[in-house]
């Protein structure tokens, strides 16, 4: 839809970068992404993939030690067993001021970043219609932009399995998953636009 010039922007609260991957440009990542850390001293951003790399260098056959002593469960945590090993495990600080690091996320407690959320407010400022989709809204970092957009008289659009929050506020809403209706809704806006061409 973005291609076709239908959707001028997306805002979003994941952090894989899947629109990204995707095809989609304008993304403004509302809660930041988990290919990134974040200094908590210089505030530089580097690749996670990166740190990954200097703590493998940093630690020569940790992971192949560890993974023959601890278990992963599916979500992807592992209780570790060998504590010299643990105690011995370097972490690498800020590659510009060897600073504390952490994945460039927003977590439980933090605030969204007042320039992203600025980015945001001004995309739906513009825009001629707002699509939410896939989510409660339960957190207010992405209900405030519903709630602009319907102070601002700009229709709402919703597309999610269950209630949400921004119900009441919405002039459009389906029922549906996002991946059977999002194609339709592609298909449909697409067609229309060919025609008014």
């Amino acid at each position: 839809m973005e291609r076709a010039g239908i959707v001028s922007g997306l805002i979003t609260q994941n952090v894989d970068r899947l629109h990204q991957k995707a095809g989609s440009h304008r993304v403004i990542e509302l809660h930041g992404a988990l290919a990134e850390v974040v200094c908590l001293d210089c505030g530089r951003v580097d690749s996670r993939a990166e740190l990954q790399h200097r703590m493998s260098l940093a630690n020569p056959g940790w992971l192949r030690r560890e993974r023959r002593m601890s278990e992963s469960a599916p979500d992807g945590d592992a209780e570790l067993t060998d504590a010299q090993a643990i105690r011995a495990f370097e972490v690498p600080g800020c590659a510009a001021c060897g600073g504390s690091l952490k994945p460039n996320v927003v977590f439980f407690g933090e605030n969204v970043a007042r320039e992203v959320v600025e980015a945001a407010y001004e995309l739906v400022t513009s825009a001629e219609a707002l699509l939410v989709v896939g989510t409660s809204l339960t957190v207010f970092s992405g209900y405030r932009f519903v709630r602009r957009a319907s102070d601002r008289g700009v229709p709402i659009a919703m597309i999610n399995l269950g209630a949400t929050r921004g119900d009441p506020l919405v002039s459009a809403r389906l029922d549906a998953r996002a991946g059977e209706a999002l194609p339709a809704l592609a298909d449909a806006l697409k067609e229309r636009t060919d025609v008014r061409e």
